[in-house]
């Protein structure tokens, strides 16, 4: 019987269209495989070497009918706004196919096209890193530091399937450090889900320190590059307090583990959020001030609380990303300003402030912004916008026409936390919103949000409508009323820096090489209107000769006398006749009220986190 089937089934095979026996009607062509190996055989030169590795993307690119792949580099990296062209660094880009060279052909200033009908295809490049920021990368002699966006390519069609990075170290190299899953417990071999969480995983690779703790069930690894002196135990405990109060906020973590990448460089440099990890930059000796060890600690809280806001409670506009173009979005004020407004409030839930010591930073920032003559000019919902094209490459003007979404949005975010409080008798508070707006949009809907719904969700936590703060204030650039929004808390916005009578020119300067240079205008002030300018040195005025104090020079003059100022413009020496005016700065202090009603303390207790809350 055996043979007999045997002899049948070779009949039926010798008789069956060949197209029959290739493949069963229902298989299913092999799924993409991609794995980028990562080498750095000379660091002191700045290059990492890059090979991609793609086979069976046939069925997703259409490789065998076009005879081609694109392969793109991203122009800029999510978390940072502003077009960086990482393709200017990469060079030497070359390719084979089944083992043999392919023409390559550069077709657009991030995009190379490879002519190839079949896979394996591999592809091979170097990037030149010298840059160390937190949104670019860098490799010398004592390490390497790598933000995806600027490394690795990516095919179009195939973003969405899972990506495989080999890392080869340098010779005596020992530790990688990324928020990357390693594969089956090998240290050099990582995966991600997909193209975005490849990019959005930095890696620091090296000789760096690392130490861990554990904070709200997740642990969490620090990779600690640079000298600077720092006590390990402290700054974990104190890590750890920060990381379980933004937790609170929204009272779930959604990480399996965490990685905090801190780089420690003559002049700092912030951070940048990542889904499962950051990169903090700081000065050498930020651990040894406590004003120094206060910001690391702020800064530490800002992009730990990116954790929810931004990479997961996010404008509709911020992902999908198009890594090729501008993602424009007038909620950046929210992204990143209402994460500035945390950043602060954190350090005060966390113990790191006293309640008067996060009012006065509160008023310090107001100041700070209500001094800016850019807050006149631009809404935050218009700096949130222009970021690609104003925030990033400011000029002499800037502070004349633009305001930071970072600190009039965390103003904002302020304000609409004191608006929920006095609204809901202290039940509600911002927090309320951003859980809110983190169970039905991100884990709901599985979106991001638009303008409108997130005043909607705003007055929903409220419990009324917030149409004139949005139009006064987000849209419009209105003077904000602010006691009408702390008297309900028991304190009083007060300018105490007033009835300055020192004269006042209006341009900002600096001493450089024996000249003092204006390097601002004041928008409306007697240097404005009386037509002084950017570059013009200052010679002289009233026929005295002006050094390096230019307050110096004024001080026997007053408010409203008519000064002759000689000034080198561009070689031409030039006399303006400026009418001086009146110190025009405020300087903000929020101050207790004398005697503060039941219901003002009730709720102060519950902005300042203190102890009757």
């Amino acid at each position: 019987m055996k043979k007999i089937q045997a002899l049948v089934f070779l009949s039926w095979v010798l008789f069956m269209p060949l197209k029959a026996i290739s493949r069963p009607a229902d298989s299913q062509p092999p799924a993409p495989s991609i794995t980028y190996v990562l080498s750095m055989p000379q660091p002191q030169t700045h290059y990492f070497e890059v090979e991609m590795r793609l086979s069976g993307i046939d069925a997703a690119t259409n490789l065998k009918k076009n005879g081609y792949v694109d392969v793109k580099m991203p122009v800029w990296t999510p978390g940072s706004y502003l077009i960086r062209e990482y393709a200017k660094n990469v060079e030497g880009f070359r390719a084979t196919a089944g083992g043999r060279p392919v023409r390559v052909e550069k077709i657009r200033k991030n995009t190379w096209r490879v002519y190839a009908n079949a896979d394996p295809i591999t592809l091979n490049y170097k990037v030149y890193a010298y840059e160390l920021s937190v949104r670019t990368s860098y490799i010398d002699e004592s390490h390497g530091y790598l933000n995806g966006a600027s490394i690795f390519t990516f095919v179009d069609p195939l973003r969405n399937q899972p990506h495989r990075l080999i890392i080869n170290p340098y010779k005596d190299w020992k530790k990688i450090s990324t928020g990357l899953k390693p594969v089956n417990g090998q240290t050099n071999t990582f995966e991600a889900a997909d193209y975005d969480v490849l990019v959005d995983s930095p890696i620091e690779i090296g000789n760096h320190r690392t130490f861990s703790f554990t904070a709200a069930g997740v642990p969490h690894t620090v990779a600690m590059y640079g000298e600077g002196p720092y006590d390990e135990q402290r700054v974990s405990g104190d890590m750890k307090k920060i990381c379980e109060a933004a937790t609170a906020v929204i009272g779930e973590h959604p990480c399996e583990n965490y990685t905090f990448i801190v780089h420690q460089t003559p002049n700092g440099g912030g951070g940048l959020e990542h889904a499962n990890s950051t990169t903090l930059q700081v000065t050498r000796n930020a651990f040894s001030s406590a004003a120094g060890y206060q910001g690391f600690l702020g800064l530490v809280a800002h992009e730990y609380f990116h954790l929810w806001n931004v990479k997961r409670i996010r404008p509709k506009a911020l992902g999908p990303f198009d890594y090729e173009n501008e993602n424009y979005t007038n909620l950046l004020w929210v992204a990143e300003g209402i994460t500035s407004f945390y950043d602060t409030y954190l350090l005060r839930r966390a113990g790191f402030q006293t309640p008067a010591q996060y009012m006065t930073a509160v008023a310090d920032e107001i100041t700070d912004v209500e001094n800016q003559p850019g807050n006149r000019v631009q809404s935050v919902t218009e700096s949130s916008f222009d970021a690609w094209i104003k925030y990033y490459r400011p000029n002499e003007n800037s502070s004349n026409s633009t305001i930071s979404y970072y600190s009039k949005g965390s103003i904002l975010g302020g304000l609409l936390n004191l608006t929920i409080l006095s609204s809901t008798g202290g039940q509600k508070s911002l927090d309320d919103l951003m859980r809110y707006l983190y169970a039905e949009y991100y884990k709901k809907q599985k979106r991001g949000f638009t303008d409108d719904e997130f005043q909607q969700a705003a007055e929903t936590v409220a419990g009324r409508k917030l149409d004139e703060f949005f139009r006064k204030y987000v849209y419009g650039t209105e003077t904000i009323d602010y006691n009408a929004f702390f008297r309900p808390f028991g304190v009083e916005l007060l300018d105490v820096g007033g009835n300055r009578k020192d004269p006042y020119l209006g341009a900002s300067t600096r001493f450089a090489d024996g000249k003092l240079i204006i390097t601002a205008v004041r928008r409306d002030s007697p240097a404005w209107n009386d037509g002084l300018n950017v570059n013009d040195e200052l010679v002289a005025i009233n026929g005295t000769r002006v050094g390096s104090d230019l307050s110096a020079v004024l001080a026997s003059a007053k408010s409203g006398d008519m000064v002759d100022v000689l000034v080198n413009r561009a070689g031409a020496l030039k006399t303006l006749k400026v009418k001086l005016g009146t110190y025009p700065l405020v300087n903000y202090q929020l101050i207790q009220l004398p005697t503060p009603t039941p219901e003002q303390r009730a709720l102060s207790a519950k902005w300042l986190f203190t102890s009757n809350a």
